[in-house]
C-alpha cells in the first residue's frame, strides 16, 4: 500500500507541475501523439497573443460566463466594431476561441434573423516549453500505472517499466519513423558523441530531479521500446546520468 500511496503522489507533483505551466503561460497541452506541426501550431497560437489588442479581447471573452458577440466584446473594451471582429476571428483562426451561432432575441422560424456569430474560451490546450518537457506523457504513464496496480495488485514499478516500454515500441513501431526523428520530437535532442548517443535534453527534468529513480527508470523503459520498436538498432538503452543531460544514452550493443 506504501508503495501506490508513492505513485499516486507522484502523480499529484506531475499534476503540480502541468498546473505550474498552465498559470505562468495560460496554456498547456502535451499529447502523447504530439508532432512537430502540432508544435508549430501552438508557437503560432501564442504568438497571436504578443498583439496587446488580441490579448486584451481573448482575456475578455474567456472571463464571460456566456459566449460574446462582436457588439458587446467591441463595446466593453472601447474598440471600433471592424478591430474587435477582426482580431476576435484571427484568436479563433488560432483555436484560442470556439465560434457559436445563437439567436439572441429568442425567437425562431421565419423573420427571427440570422444567429449571431459569437464567441468563447475554445476547448484546446496550448502550450510552449523550451528545453521542450514532456510531464504529460511522464503523468500518463504514471496514472495508467497506479490504475493498473490498484485493479490487479502488480507492483506499481513493475507496470509502469511495462507500460512505458509498451508506448516506446508503439513510437518507434510507427511507420517511417527513424531513431533521431523520434528522439528528436519527444525533446530529447540527441547527439552522437565518442561513439555513442547522448541525450542532451530530458523531457521529464523536474520530476526526474525530485523522483530520480523511479522517472529515470521509466525513461530507460521507454527509451527501450523505442529501440525495440524501430527493429535492428545495433544500440542498447542503458543509465548513465550525467549533470544537465538525460540519465539514459545509448550505445552500440556489445
Amino acid at each position: 500500500m506504501a508503495d501506490l500511496s508513492f505513485y499516486r503522489q507522484l502523480s499529484l507533483t506531475i499534476e503540480a507541475r502541468i498546473s505550474s505551466l498552465v498559470n505562468g503561460h495560460g496554456f498547456y497541452t502535451g499529447a502523447v501523439d504530439a508532432t512537430n506541426e502540432a508544435r508549430d501550431t501552438d508557437v503560432s497560437a501564442i504568438a497571436a497573443l504578443d498583439e496587446p489588442t488580441r490579448r486584451r479581447l481573448y482575456d475578455h471573452v474567456v472571463r464571460q460566463p456566456a459566449p460574446v458577440s462582436r457588439d458587446e466584446a467591441a463595446a466593453a473594451l472601447g474598440l471600433a466594431r471592424q478591430t474587435a471582429a477582426f482580431h476576435l476571428d484571427r484568436l479563433a483562426e488560432e483555436s484560442l476561441l470556439d465560434v457559436v451561432y445563437e439567436r439572441r432575441s429568442g425567437r425562431a422560424g421565419p423573420g427571427a434573423g440570422r444567429p449571431a456569430k459569437l464567441y468563447r474560451r475554445s476547448t484546446k490546450q496550448v502550450a510552449v516549453s523550451l528545453p521542450d518537457r514532456r510531464y504529460e506523457l511522464a503523468g500518463q504513464l504514471l496514472a495508467r500505472a497506479v490504475e493498473e496496480s490498484g485493479a490487479t495488485g502488480a507492483p506499481v514499478r513493475d507496470v509502469l517499466h511495462r507500460t512505458a516500454e509498451e508506448l516506446g515500441t508503439r513510437l518507434g513501431g510507427q511507420r517511417d519513423a527513424n531513431l533521431f526523428g523520434v528522439l528528436e520530437l519527444y525533446g530529447f535532442e540527441p547527439r552522437h558523441e565518442e561513439g555513442v548517443i547522448v541525450l542532451v535534453n530530458c523531457p521529464f527534468h523536474a520530476l526526474a530531479r525530485e523522483h530520480t529513480e523511479t522517472v529515470c527508470g521509466m525513461n530507460l523503459h521507454l527509451l527501450r521500446g523505442v529501440l525495440h520498436g524501430l527493429g535492428e538498432t545495433g544500440l542498447a538503452a542503458s543509465l548513465a546520468p550525467t549533470p544537465g543531460r538525460c540519465c539514459v544514452r545509448l550505445e552500440p550493443l556489445a
